[in-house]
């Protein structure tokens, strides 16, 4: 059995140690060496604890040393490789067991301390780099159990805890790092996950929102075009005319005349193609929800699949016209668009789109007649990296491969909107009916999705705007229409 995928970020991320400025480490490096020497100099002055002064200044004089020179040979802002951050961690824990060594060892209460460079190693480094630091940092709590100098106090009595209340701390000491390291890496991976579905969602909106500007461009470009091409055509008609009254002119003249009027007749036909959908302001920025879905669903119209939209328990066609008319927006469009794509990849035949209005909300339901998602993989639906239907499912369909990307690009963008989003699976009876018997076009527009259904539904003040309001705030353009030629 494969490992899902949460597992396989948690051990094979890419985290990498250029995350890591020479700035961060420096600095922490002084908040420990300030740490060390306050620590050092209260318990020997002011508690009266017989400490070896003179290896506990070399050591934190280490430090020091180590962070001088290197601020001197590398600028502060520079970003480490991997190895010298994992040098550099290797040094801090070296020095933190050398100092616990000469106070005390485990019977140190600042013994807590060795888990902070395997901390930072699970944050920044990959995952190699940390189990080395981690087994390091293991190996030292033993060595600090048998080999330390004692803590004597201002009475000369040394301070030695029970051998077995020691052994105790030290395995606690030990889980701690291993459970530290892990709980750190897994909190990482997920906000690194998150980060990278977030910027594909960006991305995605990124280029929606350039689609549809180039359309309101090209739709504003029709509209302006449309007069001087509808004089172009005027004047080269008068010209053809003027040219029939003089039959001595040479041919070439009325060739040049005819070949202008097909350009015009040209350009006009290019224009009119870009501004299809463009041509009223109302039309651009809102449209009929069922026109919405069309336009989302129209990239995978032609995937062999049957897309049946439905208003009210009707197919579109046969469904009145006064539809409800929400905004155009890429977040509506693109996210619709994906859940569309996800029930055509997985759907046997035919995507069923259901549209439903009541008083306080509009529903959106996307099924399709597939196999339905797996049960184990539905509670986390909607998350980056999470696979959205059984494996089978993708080995039937080699050229497949999803991690989740694109149900968690339709959730954030739709959730923008306002929309709830819920996902569930149909009927397995009506599944096995639909194996069982042969359906007609008319008997499936009338059924409800075996399979997978994945339900959106809006608060209908946060979407849905009246016609009346929408010409008001926008107004119209003029519709281009060919003058006829006198």
């Amino acid at each position: 059995m494969n490992a899902s995928p949460g597992t396989q970020l948690l051990f094979n991320m890419r985290a990498r140690g250029d995350w890591v400025r020479l700035r961060t480490l420096l600095l922490l490096r002084w908040l420990a060496v300030a740490g060390q020497a306050g620590a050092v100099l209260f318990v020997s002055k002011v508690l009266g604890f017989d400490l070896p002064l003179t290896q506990c200044a070399l050591l934190i004089s280490a430090s020091v040393t180590v962070n001088v020179a290197t601020f001197l040979i590398f600028p502060a802002e520079k970003r480490l490789g991997e190895r010298w951050t994992l040098a550099s961690l290797f040094f801090d824990l070296a020095q933190l067991v050398g100092l616990l060594m000469l106070t005390g060892g485990v019977n140190n209460p600042f013994v807590v301390l060795v888990m902070a460079p395997v901390a930072i190693s699970a944050t920044a480094l990959r995952l190699q780099s940390t189990l080395y630091l981690g087994l390091a940092a293991i190996c030292s709590i033993p060595l600090m159990w048998f080999y330390h100098v004692p803590l004597v106090g201002p009475d000369g009595a040394a301070m030695e805890v029970p051998a077995l209340y020691g052994m105790g701390s030290t395995a606690a000491l030990a889980i701690g790092i291993v459970f530290l390291a892990l709980y750190v890496r897994r909190v990482t991976v997920e906000g690194y996950r998150m980060s990278q579905a977030l910027n594909a969602t960006q991305v995605a909106l990124g280029r929606e929102q350039q689609l549809a500007a180039i359309g309101g461009i090209a739709a504003a470009t029709a509209h302006e075009l449309g007069t001087p091409l509808a004089t172009i055509k005027l004047v080269a008609g008068e010209l053809d005319r003027e040219l029939a009254q003089h039959p001595d002119l040479p041919e070439e003249i009325a060739e040049d005349i005819a070949l202008i009027r097909r350009e015009a007749n040209r350009c006009r036909d290019i224009l009119a193609d870009m501004g299809q959908g463009g041509r009223d302001d109302a039309h651009v920025k809102t449209a009929p929800i069922s026109a919405v879905i069309e336009e989302a669903g129209q990239p995978h119209s032609d995937r062999g699949k049957r897309l049946i939209i439905r208003y009210g328990g009707r197919p579109v066609a046969d469904a009145d016209d006064d539809q409800p008319q929400v905004p155009r927006s890429p977040e509506l469009i693109h996210g619709l668009r994906n859940l569309i794509q996800n029930a055509v990849d997985f759907a046997r035949s035919t995507v069923w789109i259901d549209i439903n209005l009541s008083e306080t909300t509009l529903r959106i339901a996307v099924g399709d007649d597939g196999k339905g998602f797996s049960a184990d993989i539905l509670p986390r639906l909607g998350e980056p990296y999470v696979s959205s239907r059984p494996r089978g499912a993708r080995r039937e369909q080699e050229s497949y491969e999803g991690m989740g990307l694109g149900l968690f690009i339709a959730r954030t963008l739709l959730e923008r909107t306002g929309a709830k989003i819920t996902f569930a699976n149909g009927s397995d009876a009506l599944r096995r009916r639909l194996d069982d018997e042969s359906r007609s076009p008319a008997a499936l527009e009338a059924i409800r999705p075996p399979g997978a259904i994945i339900e959106l539904v809006w608060p209908r003040a946060a979407l849905i705007q009246s016609k009346e309001a929408a010409r008001r705030a926008l107004g119209r353009n003029a519709r281009f229409v060919e003058e006829p030629a006198r």
